[in-house]
């Protein structure tokens, strides 16, 4: 004899297949849907996707993350002399030995009257000149680079620097950087200066007309009208003792 369930109970039943049939249906269209629609944007879908994605996260993680700096190298004063010489095309490539020799020629106490000096170069030439605003003459030059950078005070004049009391004669072959170098351009001794870097040259505010230079004193011009050298104790002028300084 069949089984016979009451109507309320097959109405259940019912009600229970369309459900679970409606939520296999639901199913497959998202994943269907899923499948044809495009991810968001910037979104990285593949094992290609995945890694780059992994290695943007560590790009992020290693930004916030500090890092040592290395430690500043050691300051090499013979390099900054280098560079400073070289910008102002003091050493001459076509002459191998050349820089060496004018590079360790500077480095000593005069090394930084020296390249003190150097830091004027194109200054103009202005007769009774003294200052960086107004121009420069040949004593003016001397006598400002030796104060600002040792506290020196020269006198004002090329002959009267020549004639202190306090400056050493020097001879040619003995010349070293920061000395006073001394030419008859006037047809009177000791009528120009300028200050000796090495290597035979020298810098000096030339002439109406011309600005600071470098030069070299073995040329026939200056080498014929050279009158003497003079030499300060740089070493006393910078700490204080034995010579008149600035105030």
């Amino acid at each position: 004899m069949p089984l016979v369930l009451p109507a309320a109970l097959l109405n259940r039943i019912a009600a229970a297949s369309l459900l679970a049939v409606g939520c296999a249906v639901a199913q497959a269209q998202g994943v269907a849907q899923a499948a044809t629609t495009p991810p968001p944007p910037g979104t990285m879908m593949g094992a290609y996707g995945q890694s780059l994605q992994q290695q943007q996260q560590q790009a992020v993680v290693d930004k916030a993350t500090p890092v040592a700096k290395p430690a500043p190298a050691a300051n090499n004063a013979g390099d900054a002399v280098s560079r400073f010489l070289s910008e102002r095309g003091l050493l001459n490539a076509s002459e191998p030995s050349a820089p060496a020799r004018l590079l360790s020629s500077v480095r000593d106490t005069a090394s930084d009257l020296v390249l003190s000096a150097m830091n004027f170069l194109g200054v103009r030439y202005t007769r009774g000149g003294n200052s960086v605003e107004n121009g420069f003459d040949c004593s003016g030059f001397t006598r400002h680079i030796f104060e600002m950078s040792v506290g020196l005070v020269l006198p004002r004049r090329a002959d009267e620097q020549a004639k202190d009391s306090s400056l050493l004669s020097i001879r040619r072959d003995d010349l070293k950087p920061g000395d006073l170098v001394f030419f008859n351009t006037m047809r009177a001794t000791f009528s120009h200066v300028g200050i000796y870097v090495g290597e035979g040259k020298f810098i000096h505010a030339p002439r109406t007309g011309s600005a600071v230079r470098v030069e070299d004193m073995r040329d026939a011009y200056w080498a014929k009208r050279f009158t003497g050298a003079r030499r300060a104790d740089l070493k006393a002028a910078s700490s204080g003792e034995g010579l008149p300084l600035a105030r």
